[in-house]
């Protein structure tokens, strides 16, 4: 398509979109947006309307002759039906109050589940666990538990730190 006929065309759509506008009672060209249906249903977004406005002058300007200016009254299209807010939560998941997870944890404790002990316990940081280690050995406790959180904890900072490693290398 030459620059001449482009333009043409632009400005033809432009006076298009001025008399649909007029019509439908608008002050702006996204007020045509809610009278031209999409196949997708609902009807067209704004940035598809400007999109075709510069890219597809013709097929916009034929929408907006077909659903509004040779329609006889146009008629707004109903919006499409969208999920509800907050209905993408996922519902299988049980949350628990931190008082349900401190008694699911002494339940844990009381049933010798080493596994259920460290799942449900609270991470904690790396300084933290070294802390509580090094005052559980000074008081002459042997707590697996602790080790196992401070072994977790060195694991997960040595993973840490490659990955950024790795990132910085790139």
């Amino acid at each position: 398509m030459s620059n001449e006929s482009k333009t043409k065309s632009l400005k033809d759509v432009e006076d298009i979109i001025a008399k649909a506008i007029k019509k439908v009672g608008g002050k702006k060209e996204n007020d045509l947006c809610k009278y031209i249906p999409m196949s997708s249903g609902g009807y067209m977004h704004h940035f598809t309307l400007r999109k075709m406005r510069l890219k597809q002058p013709q097929e916009l300007g034929a929408l907006i002759e077909k659903f509004i200016t040779q329609a006889e009254r146009p008629h707004s299209v109903p919006p499409k039906q969208r999920a509800a807010r907050g209905s993408r939560k996922r519902r299988d998941q049980i949350t628990f109050t931190r008082g349900q997870l401190e008694r699911m944890l002494t339940i844990a404790r009381l049933a010798g589940d080493k596994e259920m002990v460290t799942i449900l316990s609270p991470k904690k940081s790396l300084s933290t666990c070294k802390r509580e280690l090094i005052a559980s050995i000074r008081h002459g406790k042997v707590e697996p538990e602790l080790w196992n959180a401070y072994s977790e904890c060195v694991q997960m900072h040595q993973h840490l730190s490659a990955d950024m490693l790795q990132a910085l290398q790139r």
